[in-house]
């Protein structure tokens, strides 16, 4: 089955609430999306809905994903979870992407972007797992860095030290992000920290239609 065909059984789960300014019809923006999403570049997914008649620049599908507002859905109930952070570099500036991955069914639960790597950040980003679901009896897999152990160990959640195993998970989200962003040399260039955001949440939201 084509990774497009298994997007695209899910693709009316997430609304376009601002087609009413877009002259594209709403099946060829979605389709624009999914495209992008699944591991088309910009260029390749202009290119197919050239070839079905609807001309447009790398610029709007690029708009569309980003005004499609796309994110993993809320409401999972994990036993465990894998989490993790990687550097993400935007412009000449290196930043830090959490993620906590569910991991039996290696669903990407939260991501966020971050400047810096420290405490109170850590603390935040689980703050935000816990509104988004229900992880307090998750007992979450994690590596040496005292800091998300501390920041764990401070929300009062189970935790345990894992160097391989299931946390790989939370390692194969962030080489398929890896290989994705190779697309543009590891790096958004010419891009805001809000923007690269909403691109990683999209990337997490195509990733769990997908696994």
């Amino acid at each position: 089955m084509l990774e497009t065909d298994r997007l695209n059984g899910d693709s009316d789960r997430f609304e376009l609430g601002f087609v009413e300014r877009e002259s594209t019809p709403e099946p060829a923006m979605k389709l624009g999306i999914r495209l992008h999403l699944t591991g088309l570049s910009l260029s390749n997914t202009i290119s197919i809905l050239d070839s079905l008649g609807v001309e447009r620049c790398r610029s709007t599908v690029h708009n569309w994903v980003q005004k499609a507002d796309l994110q993993p859905t809320d409401g999972a109930d994990p036993d465990h979870v894998a989490v993790d952070e990687t550097v993400i570099q935007l412009n000449d500036e290196r930043f830090w992407l959490y993620a906590a991955v569910d991991s039996e069914t290696n669903r990407l639960l939260h991501v966020k972007l971050s400047p810096t790597r420290n405490l109170a950040i850590t603390e935040m980003f689980l703050a935000e797992l816990r509104e988004k679901h229900l992880v307090d009896d998750a007992l979450f897999l994690v590596d040496s860095a005292p800091w998300l152990q501390a920041a764990l160990h401070r929300h009062g959640l189970d935790y345990r030290y894992e160097k391989h195993g299931n946390r790989n998970a939370v390692e194969r989200v962030f080489r398929e992000l890896k290989r994705r962003t190779n697309q543009f040399s590891n790096c958004f260039s010419h891009a805001e920290a809000d923007t690269v955001e909403n691109w990683l949440q999209a990337f997490a939201f195509a990733w769990n239609q997908l696994i």
